[in-house]
């Protein structure tokens, strides 16, 4: 099976999935295969749930006549597949990566131009090498314009995502301290990240800068085809607005508030805005999508629960996100706890990233600080270190935490959201 030939059986499709449970009438079914597991064997129960088509990478399960196709990589066919149907798509693609906030921000401009165009968008964090081109594949004929998530913690990832996703408009969000393992430090972090840089600036696209940022301003300083925004001199200019725990902005004349805590969300507020009026969106639509959008996503969440307001920050983190993610919190009015997990992926610089964050923390007076994680507790030496979130929960359940205000932050691998039932 090459992929011209079955293009056209993808075009019938309803959706294409890599998981045998969410196989349905219709849908195309790629089953890849793992160390301990085999996803052919799933080949004849997909077509009996009603599946269009089935890719496996094991031969003996071929069976044309079922439309049950081999191919000698499942992976490499899924992509070229992608990046097919992306050569026939004539629509606006925003590529977007960086190391924080760049889900939030996607959310953001996706909800921002859904106010106008019909927008196809990266589902939840399926922003790799398996994501990106499912992403693509979802793109249909009433869609006007998509928003495309590119993670990575490697170099030359991103070259790889924009290969396949070949974006019109590209924002790195920021480079921070995320995957420093893979990437080979802080410099590695920014050389991986501009891949997508490059590749906009060799294919002559568009790349949206935040001029507030140093290393975007630099990067892009020679290149012509820019958006900009900032607090000043640029295309669109901001100014930040803050009201109680919340951050916004304010445009001319408009006042916009979104329902996100954090200064640090104000560059991802600000992009959101600045696609929008790029693409001609008055601001007062916007400022509805903008004041309209809940974060429920475990990022920058704040949420009430009995007496206590709590910020729920769970899904990542790394020494960037993790140190204005306190000196926010330090910000509340009241007492305050900040329970934070261990950072991931840090490689030799682990210990001493911690430490960092400790010391940070101890210097914001914070009424309480418990950690989780044993990175953590190697650096701070307390009853309130934790080296799992087992081991919390059982401690909540006899000394509940007592104070008004409690900040979770942790990497996804802690689970640490699992601890809100208990507090």
């Amino acid at each position: 099976m090459n992929i011209s030939e079955f293009y056209p059986i993808y075009l019938q499709s309803k959706n294409v999935v890599i998981d045998s449970r969410k196989v349905e009438s219709g849908s195309l079914f790629f089953a890849f295969s793992g160390e301990n597991y085999n996803g052919a064997e799933k080949a004849n129960e997909a077509i009996q749930k009603g599946a269009l088509a089935v890719i496996v990478e094991d031969e003996k399960y071929l069976n044309p006549e079922k439309n049950i196709f081999f191919v000698p990589s499942t992976l490499i066919f899924l992509q070229q597949l992608s990046i097919l149907h992306r050569d026939q798509l004539n629509i606006p693609i925003i590529g977007l990566t960086g190391s924080n906030g760049k889900t939030t921000t996607k959310e953001l401009i996706s909800t921002v131009l859904s106010s106008k165009f019909k927008t196809q968008y990266t589902f939840g964090n399926l922003n790799n090498h398996i994501g990106v081109p499912l992403t693509l594949l979802s793109i249909k004929k009433e869609h006007e314009i998509a928003v495309i998530e590119m993670g990575a913690n490697h170099q030359k990832e991103i070259e790889m995502l924009c290969e396949i996703a070949k974006p019109n408009i590209g924002y790195i969000t920021n480079f921070g301290k995320a995957h420093l393992e893979g990437f080979g430090g802080y410099e590695g972090v920014i050389k991986g990240k501009s891949e997508l840089y490059n590749y906009l600036k060799n294919n002559n696209q568009q790349i949206l800068v935040n001029e507030n940022d140093s290393i975007q301003k630099e990067k892009t300083e020679n290149y012509s085809s820019k958006i900009t925004f900032g607090t000043s001199n640029s295309d669109y200019q901001f100014e930040p607005i803050f009201k109680d725990y919340f951050v916004g902005l304010k445009y001319q004349e408009t006042e916009i508030l979104s329902n996100l805590t954090g200064k640090y969300n104000f560059d991802n507020i600000s992009a959101a805005v600045a696609l929008g009026l790029h693409f001609n969106l008055n601001i007062e639509e916007i400022k509805t999508a903008i004041e309209n959008y809940v974060p429920s996503n475990m990022r920058s969440q704040v949420q009430k629960k009995g007496d206590k307001t709590l910020v729920l920050d769970t899904y990542n983190a790394n020494p960037s996100s993790m140190q204005v993610s306190l000196e926010n919190f330090k910000n509340f009015e009241g007492t305050k706890t900040i329970i934070i997990g261990d950072m991931l992926e840090l490689g030799e610089e682990s210990l001493k990233e911690h430490q960092t964050i400790i010391d940070f923390a101890k210097s914001c007076n914070f009424d309480e600080i418990i950690t989780v994680g044993s990175y953590f507790k190697s650096v701070y030496h307390s009853e309130n270190a934790f080296e799992s979130t087992s081991e919390l929960i059982e401690r909540l359940k006899s000394n509940p935490v007592n104070n008004d205000n409690v900040l979770l932050k942790a990497s996804r691998g802690i689970a640490l959201e699992k601890i809100i039932d208990f507090l």
